[in-house]
């Protein structure tokens, strides 16, 4: 073993426990799927009606969390917020910052096809990153506390304003500096995660600081482990979106008594539930997994086309990368990088009028320089090379109606239409949906229906396609052999927490305590940064490591 990759793993056992994490319930394996890849080796469908089991956890919470003097309070702070001409920003990092500029967009939509009736800037978002991100994973940001303060400046908070900041397991550091600068910008703060309160405070320092400050209002929204052992983009980020969506439904209500009281949301949600869980939607859900998983295995990508539901699906799509470990989305001026698996495309409109349409604003991107960085405290790697993450890097990946003849070069590639009944820009996406598609070899359209009944800001069918898109990519990568029980077996070690979550599943799966497992890793680490990687996907460092350690 090298030395320095001997070095870089004593440092994180010894330098790095505030990112041993394995002691949180969303780092942990859930009962109920704990046999997941048999599941799916079975029946497609009886895998299918495991992961919904869990989604059915998040229930409990909801009741709790919408009786409670906490949601009152959020409520309230978000009426005076608008009323008084200010901002409701929500802010997160991965999965819940891909959240916060899906809730603004939400506002933001209803604002535009209303005119007259609210500012479409009451609601912001704040995504690690910016909003690059919502499209590639930018992971290391999450572990700088500076670059969450940096932002929240940038934005210009002040104290007409009020944070919801969200964070699945709690502890996301990024997220926390946007809790300590909304705070000492005299701003009102809410604090919403999924581990327990008590638990994050007692281990956690960077949790304490936030959690004793009388200044922030916590919400712990636990609701257990992940279906897929530490994957938050699923049970985690559910309960936040429901919430926070929830949020915004009733200050619109309270602010536009003319229109109809919200229904109660965890009733709502209980009936979108049960209507994914109908034989009928089951089926239709197992059917498109086992659709993409044949595609995927037979060296086919699928090429999503959609609309006013966009958003979503890039929410989903880009958390697919680091989760799973694919290969990301591909800039137009990068061909030699791998294409991605799956790539979403908006058929109606260009690259540039997709963003604008689909955020109803203009990008908000982060343009840092290397002083910036150097600032805020970031590493000398970061500020040698700072990341590609501006506007124009945005708009490298080509998501609006512009050809994409490499997304079609093969005889299993195919074109799904993403279609969600109702939406007002159906009619429009259908036709360009023929036109766009007529290259690719395979054609496809996946309805995505809810059960549920309308609402201004159409939570609950933006519920009901986060939990069928979660469930089809999640059963798609299982069928293809990349979770073990219930461990995402493929992935990225892009921060601190995913390089302890590897650690901890190579001690699972090879057998080994978790010093061991540390020094193994970090090895593989170091062995794999020698070999040359052009033209072909990178395999998990994870499952590197298990291949060394057998061959030992």
């Amino acid at each position: 073993m090298k030395e320095k990759a001997r070095t870089a793993a004593r440092n994180f056992l010894e330098n790095e426990t505030e990112f041993h994490l394995g002691f949180l319930p969303t780092e942990q394996s859930n009962p109920i799927t704990r046999n997941l890849d048999r599941a799916f080796a079975s029946a497609t469908a009886e895998g299918v009606r495991l992961l919904q089991r869990a989604d059915r956890e998040v229930l409990p919470m909801a009741r709790r969390i919408f009786a409670s003097e906490e949601f009152r309070r959020m409520v309230e702070a978000g009426v005076r917020t608008v009323k008084g001409g200010g901002r409701i920003v929500f802010s997160g990092c991965g999965a819940t910052g891909r959240l916060s500029i899906l809730l603004e967009s939400m506002w933001r939509e209803y604002c535009v096809t209303h005119p007259g009736t609210l500012r479409a800037d009451s609601v912001a978002s704040i995504m690690t990153g910016g909003d690059y991100a919502l499209i590639r994973s930018v992971e290391f940001f999450e572990d700088y506390q500076s670059f969450g303060r940096r932002q929240v400046a940038d934005l210009g908070m002040g104290n007409n304003d009020m944070l919801v900041a969200i964070t699945e397991g709690g502890e996301t550091s990024s997220v926390i500096g946007t809790v300590k600068e909304a705070v000492d910008r005299g701003s009102a703060v809410f604090l919403l995660f999924n581990n327990p309160a008590a638990l994050l405070r007692e281990r956690l320092v960077r949790c304490r600081e936030v959690i004793d400050n009388p200044a922030v209002t916590v919400l712990d929204l636990c609701c257990g482990p992940m279906a897929i052992a530490g994957s938050t983009r699923m049970q985690a980020t559910t309960s936040e979106q429901l919430v926070g969506g929830a949020l915004l439904e009733t200050i619109l209500a309270e602010l536009r008594p003319e229109l109809p009281a919200p229904e109660n949301f965890a009733d709502a949600f209980e009936r979108v539930l049960g209507f994914l869980e109908s034989a009928d939607s089951v089926a239709a859900i197992a059917g498109e997994i086992d659709f993409e998983a044949e595609t995927y295995a037979s060296r086919g990508k699928v090429t999503y086309f959609a609309n006013d539901y966009l958003l979503d699906l890039f929410t989903d799509t880009t958390e697919r990368s680091p989760t799973f470990m694919l290969p990301p989305f591909r800039r137009k001026d990068d061909p030699a990088a791998v294409p991605s698996w799956a790539f979403v495309k908006n058929p109606c409109y260009s690259t540039r009028e997709t963003w604008q349409h689909m955020l109803r604003r203009a990008p908000r991107c982060l343009e840092w320089t290397p002083a910036d960085y150097t600032a805020m405290g970031a590493q000398d790697k970061i500020i040698a090379a700072p990341p590609h993450i501006g506007t124009g890097d945005l708009y490298q990946m080509e998501v609006g109606n512009e050809p994409a003849p490499e997304r079609h070069t093969g005889k299993e590639d195919a074109a799904v239409l993403v279609l969600i009944p109702g939406a007002p820009g159906n009619p429009e996406l259908v036709a360009a949906f023929e036109t766009a598609a007529a290259p690719y070899p395979v054609h496809r359209t996946l309805e995505l229906r809810s059960g549920a009944a309308d609402s201004p800001l159409g939570l609950m069918h933006h519920m009901a396609v986060k939990l069928a898109l979660n469930t089809i990519s999640t059963g798609t990568m299982v069928k293809l052999g990349r979770v073990a029980g219930n461990w995402m077996s493929w992935v990225d070690i892009s921060n601190k927490k995913l390089v302890d979550r590897a650690i901890r599943l190579i001690s699972e799966l090879g057998k080994l305590p978790y010093e061991e497992a540390c020094y193994a890793l970090f090895d593989a680490v170091e062995a794999m940064a020698q070999e040359d990687w052009s033209n072909r996907e990178k395999p998990s460092p994870v499952q590197y490591t298990l291949a060394r350690i057998d061959r030992k």
